[in-house]
């Protein structure tokens, strides 16, 4: 039997990463492709997602809608898609992201066309209840590439990149969409966001195969990546012991706990700023489209320092999982400073405020979203990440309809005080509950 020193590998869930391991320019660039693809699909998801929320202030204005109906609107998105993160994460687990992730694009692209249609608080809440469905499946299917294509030492760069599609998407829809709807009407800008889809549906199916049937990948890639795989072996379980399996395993609670005490925070800022802009500051949706980007730029920046700096610790001989919990505890400090953002006098430094807790946020959820394919087999891990996605979506919603119900009564003050507050408590919930995986015995 060769030993870990001959082999330069090293036994699963060590969390230590061979020098032989290390990426070298030898190894093939087919895994890089394949991330900026579903880059790109997070950029479309989110011009079609962010849509409606830029151009809500003009849309509440013309059919008199309350924060309370577009929280319930916003809600019935967040419901659909919660569900479609666990459902889509098992489906995807099924049949494979290539054909999952064409089928999604499709849909929630036509989804998002047919949305120009809507004239009632019913019709926007039905469609963005069916653009969740599609959206749903976007992070499961893209952490399960990551998963398959990545060795571990490159994984949170991977999901950075995946992952900072969204604030780069939300930048763009900002920007775009009302520039769109002052020239064409907000109608013709769901039209425009939804055709996105098609395009990036003929790139995927030229660039994305499985690793095992990949076309053009060398086998000098295949290797390296197989080398630097960190995960334990998959279960033979199957069926309802799969599933008693997963619930008994403290680190699937974990991840689930700590996605849900932090994405409501994304969906605040996303879903509620231009709302918030335009009721608070004052702003025209002219000014929101020359300041509303802003944030979702220092998310990108967030989402590339947490996992640079992760992946710098692993390089330093730090085990994966400790580099990543310590990366979210630190992330926890620039988002608190958004408690203070509704406080202050000026539009520009709330702004700026809210950039850098949106930064820090980013940093979290790169690791959040790392950590699924860290700690879990690739044959779960859409699973995993579905599952923790329902969670989060469901803690949003509720969350969602509160602010709704805040804000008509009270201010924005106390959405502020709990995004703030929230990654506190989801952090805790990561450091006490996440163990490593064991060694397993060797036959």
């Amino acid at each position: 039997m060769r030993t870990e020193q001959q082999t330069g590998m090293r036994p699963a869930g060590t969390g230590r990463i061979s020098p032989n391991l290390l990426p070298t320019r030898t190894a093939g660039r087919v895994r890089w492709w394949i991330v900026w693809t579903l880059f790109f699909s997070t950029v479309t998801n989110y011009i079609s997602r962010q849509t409606f929320s830029v151009l809500a202030p003009l849309i509440t204005a013309q059919y008199h809608l309350t924060h309370t109906d577009l929280a319930r609107i916003l809600g019935a998105f967040q419901i659909s898609y919660a569900v479609t993160w666990l459902l889509g994460g098992i489906f995807l687990d099924a049949v494979g992201t290539r054909i999952g992730l064409a089928l999604a694009v499709v849909f929630w692209s036509a989804v998002n066309i047919l949305t120009a249609l809507a004239s009632s608080v019913f019709g926007f809440a039905s469609s963005r209840f069916l653009l969740g469905i599609g959206e749903g499946f976007n992070w499961p299917g893209a952490s399960k590439t990551v998963a398959e294509w990545f060795p571990s030492q490159e994984r949170s760069v991977a999901v950075a990149i995946f992952d900072s599609g969204s604030s780069v998407g939300g930048a763009i829809a900002a920007l775009a969409i009302p520039a769109i709807a002052l020239a064409f009407g907000w109608r013709m800008a769901f039209v425009a966001s939804g055709l996105l889809g098609f395009v990036w549906l003929i790139v995927w199916l030229r660039v994305y195969h499985p690793l095992d049937r990949h076309p053009r990948v060398t086998r000098e890639e295949v290797s390296f990546i197989r080398a630097g795989h960190e995960v334990p072996e998959a279960s033979t379980e199957r069926g309802p012991q799969r599933w008693i399996g997963l619930a008994r395993n403290r680190n699937l609670w974990a991840i689930v706990l700590g996605r849900a005490l932090t994405d409501p925070i994304w969906w605040f800022y996303v879903f509620w700023l231009p709302q918030y802009l335009s009721d608070a500051r004052g702003f025209s949706l002219h000014r929101i489209a020359l300041f509303a980007w802003m944030p979702f730029v220092a998310a990108d920046l967030g989402n590339f320092s947490g996992g640079l700096i992760s992946g710098y610790c692993i390089r330093r001989g730090v085990s994966v999982v400790k580099a990543r919990l310590w990366v979210c505890a630190i992330s926890c400090l620039p988002i608190l400073a958004g408690i203070p953002a509704a406080r202050v006098h000026g539009a520009y430094s709330a702004l700026a405020l809210i950039c850098f807790a949106l930064w820090g946020y980013a940093s979290w959820s790169t690791m959040g979203l790392t950590l699924p394919s860290d700690l879990f087999p690739q044959d779960v891990v859409a699973t995993v990440t579905g599952l923790s996605g329902l969670a989060a979506g469901l803690v949003g919603t509720i969350f969602t309809l509160v602010v709704g119900v805040l804000v008509d009564r009270f201010s924005y003050g106390p959405a502020f005080l709990v995004a703030g507050l929230l990654p506190l408590v989801a952090t805790a919930c990561l450091l006490l509950l996440v163990r490593t995986p064991t060694e397993r015995p060797s036959s």
